[in-house]
């Protein structure tokens, strides 16, 4: 068998294997950036990338459908740092909450919980981004306060 003839014959091999490793690829990652029933990312952005543009766009201009996501860039109440954590914490309309359940406790998202300090990274980065200019910041401390 020549050099071309041997490669068409291996040509259905190669692309069975490159289609059951995106397949095992896809399904590993699945739940990577959740560990123990929390988010594992550690910076705002990456909450935001990996939970929040879900609802509210990458560009955070919010979107109309299934609900109402309201739009993160330039809304005037993201103001108050407290407000967002208030929100994040206790949820709002088609907001679920991002603390963590109690066992008896049903909820639209359940098992997934942001730490305080995810809580405040990721507040203190949209209220730095998406045209958002706001200077103070929460912190994890300030977040912990409002669920105790």
């Amino acid at each position: 068998m020549n050099r071309y003839a041997r490669r068409i014959a291996l040509a259905p091999t190669c692309v069975f294997l490159l289609l059951v490793a995106s397949v095992a690829g896809a399904q590993s990652s699945d739940n990577a950036g959740h560990a123990g029933g929390r988010f594992a990312a550690v910076d705002g952005e990456a909450v935001y990338r990996g939970i929040c543009q879900g609802c509210h766009m990458p560009d955070a201009r919010g979107a109309q459908g299934a609900g109402t996501y309201p739009a993160l860039a330039g809304n005037p109440r993201l103001v108050s740092p407290q407000y967002m954590a208030a929100v994040i914490l206790h949820g709002r309309r088609d907001m679920p909450s991002f603390k963590p359940a109690a066992e008896d406790e049903d909820r639209f998202v359940l098992g997934v919980g942001l730490s305080d300090a995810q809580i405040a990274d990721v507040i203190n980065y949209i209220r730095t981004h998406f045209g958002n200019h706001y200077t103070d910041r929460i912190s994890a401390d300030d977040v912990a306060a409002m669920h105790r």
